[in-house]
């Protein structure tokens, strides 16, 4: 049996479950690579090597993917949650609950309705008519007496 070629594999076992969690909390795989100390080939490798780890990784972003889609949703949405005010009265902390509204933005919205519904929401304006075909312009000049309302 002829022997393996190169240095053997820095590769264990418990890298999967690490590597999991480290995207579950958002890492990528120059994250992952610097968290392992080697190289970002090393990890593309590692997942090719080792089916388990490249799930453990796929599953991992995929949970940090739902939960930034959620919180861009709410961000576009608007939402409420359960805050805590604390005030100094005559000398002694004071706290308050109360629910805090965060409300819909503007931006959030746009993001979330041109990447769901590309074809409503794209900026790009398609128009209808041969690419060949002379685009007339025409420019008026008014007078003193003259609106744009004409």
């Amino acid at each position: 049996m002829p022997k393996p070629k190169g240095r053997p594999s820095d590769f264990k076992p418990e890298f999967i479950d690490q590597a999991k969690k480290a995207c579950e909390l958002g890492a990528t795989d120059a994250d992952l690579a610097e968290f392992f100390k080697v190289d970002v080939r090393t990890i593309y490798r590692w997942k090719h090597e080792h089916p388990d780890f490249c799930q453990a990784l796929k599953h991992g972003k995929d949970v940090a993917d739902q939960m930034v889609e959620q919180s861009l949703f709410r961000k576009a949405t608007g939402y409420s949650h359960a805050a805590t005010k604390i005030f100094q009265y005559e000398g002694a902390p004071v706290t308050v609950d109360y629910t805090e509204h965060t409300p819909p933005d503007t931006t959030a919205c746009i993001f979330w309705l041109k990447n769901r519904k590309p074809k409503e929401w794209r900026d790009r304006i398609e128009h209808a008519g041969d690419a060949d075909s002379p685009i007339t312009v025409v420019i008026r000049k008014f007078g003193a007496g003259d609106s744009a309302s004409e």
